[in-house]
């Protein structure tokens, strides 16, 4: 059962899924807006595709670098992006993650799925504030295509 492991998060956004899926899918483009308000990243490797990965720090605002590694197993607009996230290059399994852009006629929906490994990692991401983090990044999605 995954319902006490389980975090969605959910954001319209004013622009159509192309443009938001331009957004996510450009390796130039992806580092400058995701993360939290106040985090920047820095990337090592980048390879947006199904069996590709991305291998960055997130850097807090007081400087505290946070070593994160994504492995994609989908990455496409209309099925979405699945994906695990690790503490760290080939560090130990966080979550399996998902992202859907439904088109609502020129707005986009998007939707954030994360099933953590445990219960306690769950309560310990929802109580670091994780949900109001996500909404921060898709905020930044938002603005970074003009669209907030």
């Amino acid at each position: 059962m995954t319902e006490n492991r389980t975090m969605i998060i959910e954001r319209e956004i004013a622009a159509p899924v192309a443009a938001v899926w331009a957004a996510w899918s450009d390796p130039k483009a992806l580092p400058q807006w995701w993360g939290p308000d106040g985090f920047s990243c820095r990337t090592s490797r980048i390879d947006l595709r199904a069996g590709g990965e991305w291998v960055f720090d997130m850097i807090g605002p007081d400087g505290t670098v946070y070593p994160n590694h994504h492995l994609y197993h989908r990455f496409d607009p209309e099925g979405g992006i699945d994906y695990t996230l690790l503490w760290g290059e080939n560090g130990p399994k966080h979550a399996d993650a998902t992202a859907r852009f439904a088109d609502l006629g020129g707005r986009t929906k998007v939707t954030l799925s994360m099933v953590f490994i445990t219960a306690e990692e769950y309560q310990t991401a929802k109580g670091f504030g994780a949900v109001e983090l996500g909404l921060q990044t898709l905020g930044k999605l938002a603005a970074f295509i003009g669209a907030d």
